[in-house]
């Protein structure tokens, strides 16, 4: 793999660390740890929300497959929080980087954010950005979060899930693995189905799912720049260089058929979705396809949904698109999520 551009600001033994191959954790968390303040130093409107009036931590824990996971959560300091909110990622991606502004903006309006790094992504355990098996990355989402709302602090609050991306796809699993379980969803750019002009042709992609009984790790699937795909703002997609511990490779041929089979049975389920929904989705996303948003709006059982399409709008909703998008869609999310809360709290 060619070494990565370099990045302003940064010096030869920070460039080590970013060549470096970043297949396991403990690369990856090496990276994190000598970036973290850089990061948020960028100018972006993400990262303008003042963190004094919050309670930010940070920990590992091992699961019951024995995989150590990177787990965070932002709390407000003053009061009891309106309710928690339970992010799941996008693909390649962590919760430590662009989603860090996110759970700070979302903690300044009172609620209770938590995250994880699922196994194989971020800052957690194992083959970077590799999924062997979809329905079990979803169990340990599940398990993790099942935790965090047993805690004698939260039982009580409403619970949602928040997912982008493919932590859409992973969201919508979660309910249906668990359809009483939660308070409602927050869908950004659901992973429903990838935009045709994502996905390999037909014949090729016969072949990749071949191919991935044998060599499941292998990166060979072939792929379109995502940034330039999916960030609006050209200074905000310069900006995701500094994610340094994304994954930006090829898909590993395991991952996509995972990912493929996953969007072909959330789009026969869309039915049996039937949680109170906010859908948000960019009109011009060439990356997860608006259509099956608009179908999941219309399928799904729940008689509480709201969808929302941007006119003009790429993938990167909250993180892509110019700040006056931002903000509009942030404020969409506040005014769902204090509407819902409020139903269940009765405040």
């Amino acid at each position: 793999m060619a070494p990565k551009k370099r990045l302003q600001g940064v010096d030869d033994k920070l460039q080590k660390l970013l060549d470096a191959k970043m297949d396991e954790a403990p690369a990856r968390r090496r990276a994190r740890e000598a970036f973290k303040e850089i990061q948020l130093g960028i100018d972006h409107i993400l990262f303008k929300t003042p963190s004094d009036g919050l309670k930010i931590e940070e920990s590992y824990e091992v699961n019951s497959r024995g995989l150590e996971i990177f787990c965070k959560s932002w709390l407000p300091k003053a009061s009891r929080p309106k309710a928690i909110v339970c992010y799941c990622h996008g693909y390649g991606d962590t919760c430590t980087f662009f989603f860090e502004g996110i759970a700070r903006k979302l903690a300044s309006y009172g609620y209770g954010v938590f995250a994880m790094d699922y196994p194989g992504f971020g800052l957690s355990e194992g083959l970077h950005c590799h999924i062997p098996c979809f329905d079990i990355l979803v169990d340990d989402v599940i398990e993790h979060y099942s935790k965090v709302k047993e805690n004698p602090e939260f039982h009580t609050l409403p619970s949602f899930l928040f997912g982008q991306s493919l932590g859409g796809a992973v969201a919508l699993k979660v309910h249906l693995k668990q359809p009483s379980a939660w308070n409602g969803a927050i869908l950004v750019a659901p992973m429903c189905k990838i935009a045709d002009d994502m996905v390999p042709p037909w014949a090729l992609t016969q072949i990749l799912i071949g191919v991935a009984k044998f060599l499941p790790t292998k990166k060979l699937v072939p792929q379109k720049n995502l940034a330039e795909a999916a960030f609006k703002d050209l200074k905000k997609r310069e900006m995701t260089a500094y994610n340094v511990i994304a994954y930006k490779d090829k898909p590993r041929l395991r991952t996509a058929v995972e990912m493929l089979r996953t969007t072909e049975e959330i789009e026969r389920r869309l039915e049996e979705v039937s949680l109170p929904l906010l859908i948000l989705h960019g009109e011009a996303d060439i990356v997860t396809d608006p259509s099956v948003s608009k179908a999941l709006h219309e399928k799904a059982s729940s008689s509480n949904k709201k969808l929302i399409l941007y006119m003009d709008a790429y993938h990167s909703l909250l993180e892509g698109e110019p700040d006056e998008m931002i903000v509009r869609v942030f404020g969409d999310i506040i005014s769902w999520l204090n509407e819902h809360s409020e139903k269940f709290t009765g405040s």
